[in-house]
């Protein structure tokens, strides 16, 4: 089975791009199943029913989210989507709109879909996600897994990784919008990369105008979320699993340039 990620996307130009780009990376890797991080699909920040709707067009899957999901106005009714995941970790009480975890259907197999979120360097005060996750794996025993793991700090994803090495199929970081270089399978078989990257304008402080930004760094004011112009960057990975073993074979590094 095969299965691409798609990093953080960021704004119109990052739509446009994955719409440019996905169709391409469809035709050549044949993948089962398309997922892709939307917090900041809606101008930088957030998501609309609209935007996920247009990516859904495009040939996404299935989205998962970190913190920036709950920002703005935007939100709506997606939390009456099927294809969307929030962190897991925040409360699970009606306080906190949304799932932690969803269950995909490929080529007539279950897999589970699931967004954590680190703590470390991160605002929000929730549940630790290595003891959540810990207690997910105990309620759905021998599944296949694969976790977006939305977190700051790299020093917790890797320790993430290696901690549910060989439990989860895949772990993909997300959240910083660098894509890392470290993609490798690990010793137990978990697909693992720190960051996947994102999908937005690639001469941009991680995907929003940088003179925005500029200006934030000189006065410590706060910035419009302004996503930057193209030339845009398409960044994630693509995961090949065995299924009768639940470990992954294969983990390819994606990243291109869109003009």
């Amino acid at each position: 089975m095969k299965i691409i990620f798609l990093g953080d996307i960021v704004g119109k130009t990052g739509r446009e791009a994955v719409k440019k780009v996905l169709p391409k990376l469809k035709k050549k890797f044949k993948p089962d199943i398309v997922i892709a991080n939307c917090e900041n699909i809606s101008h930088g920040s957030g998501a609309s029913n609209k935007t996920l709707d247009e990516m859904k067009d495009a040939g996404i899957n299935y989205f998962t989210a970190g913190n920036h999901i709950f920002k703005g106005v935007k939100n709506g009714s997606i939390w009456e989507r099927d294809d969307l995941v929030r962190p897991l970790n925040y409360p699970s009480d009606s306080r906190v709109p949304g799932v932690g975890f969803l269950k995909m259907k490929i080529l007539g197999e279950e897999i589970l879909l699931v967004s954590l979120q680190g703590l470390v360097f991160m605002p929000e005060y929730i549940e630790s996600p290595f003891r959540i996750f810990k207690e997910f794996l105990s309620e759905h025993k021998n599944k296949l897994v694969v976790v977006d793991f939305h977190g700051e700090a790299t020093s917790e994803k890797i320790t993430f990784g290696l901690a549910f090495d060989g439990k989860a199929s895949a772990v993909f970081g997300t959240h910083t919008h660098i894509q890392t270089a470290d993609e490798r399978i690990l010793p137990g078989g978990t697909a693992y990369i720190t960051d996947a990257g994102m999908c937005g304008s690639q001469n941009s402080s991680i995907g929003i105008d940088f003179q925005e930004i500029i200006k934030h760094f000189e006065t410590g004011l706060k910035f419009k979320t302004e996503p930057g112009e193209f030339p845009a960057i398409v960044c994630g990975v693509l995961v090949d699993i065995d299924f009768s073993h639940r470990k992954a074979k294969k983990i390819t590094r994606i990243f291109e340039v869109v003009k």
